[in-house]
């Protein structure tokens, strides 16, 4: 039987020769993860049952990077739970103030996911694995917790849109315009429970960050997963870095597929989603005048190392417009210390920046950037619903690092040749 890559996974996993869309399968996970708001629910309901040891100590994955460093006395309750329960079990892969970073992109970087794999995720944007050809998906707290103990996970195997990214993206234009494109086009339940699968040229001019960034808003179009195929540029990543050996997969040559969509690098300039869906998309030339109170760099969808560049390459000898604030927020201690030591840092505070220790903070309105009443921030984040970074009433624009550098430094949402 013909079947696309994430049926492929998904079959081995669940120890059979093939599935089907619709098919439901009880399949073995590689990795299960939460963070320090969807753990404690977790931990509540792995000792409701009175389970006594979980299923693989270096398997089960917790970070504490929501409130992290704690914010108030409840997020540190919060955190002690995750803390004291990873020391009784001997969990492995607890990250901590210190070590911790944003989840989705600590875990590739310490090479705790890769090719092949089955991950479960108390957190929504666990499908960033995708981009390195694994099945990631997320799910809710309960569901972690049977897998914390079994080992498995049950699921409904979905059926798999297919987009063919072609052509080369243009100048500024990254992972974040594309898929903000894609979700612009198919809407935000466009993609409810199906595999979003990429194939095509353009993914040869996408680097791993890039990929990393699509999958990580797949969950945006209500999709179960996305993914990439692993080619030469997933293999350099993962070579030396992942921690098990691993298994690369494709889909058959004529597999069935729900929908096909040709995407074309020549339609795809630089994206902006206003509020208040990922889906309320228009290309920088359509935006009109938005002036904005505060600009946010960072997060599981742009707070990488290549973000960070960009922002330095526009930011440089410039300074953030009156009345605005710009946090930039690297992702994990690594690119922290990647940026700081490449200087990116001396450009950020230069330009009236604030640099922040890791952290999803603002992402979620955590902390590290709350919106007051009738503010409107812009932000390399993933989502932009209604109080999603603060008050009710104030207002979130989603875009990538580029728009989002030259936003800071002219005080309204704009594209960097206009402040280049």
């Amino acid at each position: 039987m013909k079947m696309t890559i994430t049926e492929r996974i998904l079959a081995d996993h669940a120890g059979l020769e093939s599935v089907k869309p619709g098919q439901l399968v009880n399949c073995k996970v590689d990795i299960a993860l939460a963070n320090d708001i969807t753990a404690p629910i977790s931990i509540k309901e792995f000792r409701r049952i009175g389970a006594k040891k979980v299923f693989d100590k270096e398997r089960v994955v917790f970070v504490a990077d929501h409130f992290a460093p704690n914010k108030d006395i409840e997020s540190a309750m919060q955190v002690k739970m995750v803390r004291d329960f990873s020391a009784e079990f001997g969990i492995t892969n607890f990250y901590d103030a210190g070590t911790m970073g944003v989840e989705h992109t600590l875990l590739p970087e310490k090479g705790l996911v890769g090719p092949g794999d089955l991950v479960i995720g108390a957190d929504s944007h666990t499908c960033t694995y995708g981009a390195l050809g694994a099945f990631a998906s997320g799910v809710g707290s309960t569901d972690l917790a049977a897998a914390m103990i079994t080992g498995e996970a049950w699921y409904r195997v979905p059926e798999t849109m297919l987009f063919n990214l072609k052509g080369k993206p243009r100048k500024w234009v990254g992972g974040k315009d594309v898929i903000l494109y894609i979700i612009g086009k198919i809407g935000v339940d466009g993609a409810l429970y199906k595999a979003m699968e990429y194939t095509g040229d353009m993914i040869g001019h996408l680097t791993q960050d890039d990929r990393f960034t699509i999958c990580n808003m797949a969950i945006e179009a209500g999709a179960k997963n996305g993914i990439f195929t692993a080619d030469a540029v997933t293999k350099e990543y993962v070579n030396g870095r992942f921690k098990r050996e691993a298994k690369y997969y494709a889909s058959d040559p004529g597999a069935n597929y729900s929908e096909k969509f040709d995407i074309n690098a020549d339609d795809i300039e630089l994206m902006v989603a206003f509020p208040h869906l990922p889906s309320n998309t228009r290309g920088i030339s359509k935006v009109g005048e938005v002036k904005i109170d505060q600009v946010v760099i960072g997060s599981c969808t742009n707070g990488r190392y290549s973000d960070l560049k960009v922002t330095a390459e526009i930011l440089r000898g410039k300074k953030v417009a009156k009345g605005v604030r710009l946090i930039v927020i690297p992702a994990t201690p690594l690119i922290y210390k990647q940026a700081m030591n490449a200087g990116l840092f001396d450009v950020f505070m230069d330009a009236n920046a604030v640099v922040s220790t890791p952290t999803c903070g603002p992402c979620l309105g955590g902390h590290m950037g709350i919106l007051a009443e009738g503010e409107k921030a812009l932000s390399t984040t993933n989502r932009n619903f209604v109080g999603r970074m603060g008050h009710r009433k104030s207002e979130i624009y989603l875009a990538g690092p580029a728009v989002a550098a030259a936003t800071a430094i002219a005080g309204k949402i704009c594209s960097p040749e206009d402040v280049l």
